[in-house]
């Protein structure tokens, strides 16, 4: 199988950055079907947390125009410059998720087209981080595979990793980490296939 370290997908993007960011420019935005529904959880002007924001487009420029205060982080050096450029009055950070510690926690987090690319054992130890960073109420969304796998694609003719935790897993370790499955749908139709969880920290928990 080739490389499925997180460093191989790291130094992918990083090489085709420029290419990435062209081609995503020219995509539709079905993904805002789903990320009405995780604002609608998140409070109005509340702090959120963008995991692997690329550079910052489309998704992160769409929640700072519905009133969110961003804080994103991403591996690829390239990326986070462009973040910084295009949105210099957020917060921008180059950073493992899978070592994430912000000290802080957020009302949102958000993890779309990127926790796939771990492999399952670390796909498990990020429900703990994903706690560690939510503030009370917190709205959490991340995308997945639609059962347990591992596959491999490709982009600009590299080999690209991804993996995917069983449903029930899932599940149970957002269950064991305090968050309440609010929505679920894999491989929707009406947002280019992806498979979502939509999920939310209980008070208190």
């Amino acid at each position: 199988m080739p490389d499925p370290s997180a460093r191989s997908v790291v130094d992918l993007y990083e090489r085709h950055a420029a290419a990435w960011e062209a081609d995503r420019r020219l995509t539709d935005f079905s993904e805002r079907v789903w990320l009405d529904r995780w604002i609608a959880l998140t409070p109005a002007g509340g702090r959120v947390l963008d995991i692997g924001c690329g550079f910052g487009w489309p998704i992160a420029d769409y929640l700072i125009s519905r009133g969110l205060q961003v804080t994103g982080i991403d591996t690829s050096p390239s990326m986070i410059a462009r973040c910084r450029d295009g949105f210099p009055a957020q917060q921008w950070h180059i950073d493992d998720m899978r070592k994430l510690d912000l000290q802080a926690t957020f009302d949102g987090i958000l993890a779309w087209d990127s926790f796939f690319h771990l492999c399952g054992t670390d796909q498990q130890s990020m429900f703990p981080i994903f706690r560690k960073h939510a503030a009370p109420g917190c709205s959490l969304m991340f995308t997945s595979g639609p059962d347990e796998s591992e596959a491999i694609g490709q982009l600009y003719g590299e080999t690209l990793y991804h993996a995917s935790l069983a449903p029930d897993h899932c599940r149970a370790l957002l269950n064991a980490n305090g968050f309440v499955v609010r929505g679920h749908r894999a491989e929707d139709p009406n947002c280019g296939g992806h498979t979502v969880w939509l999920a939310r920290l209980e008070i208190g928990a």
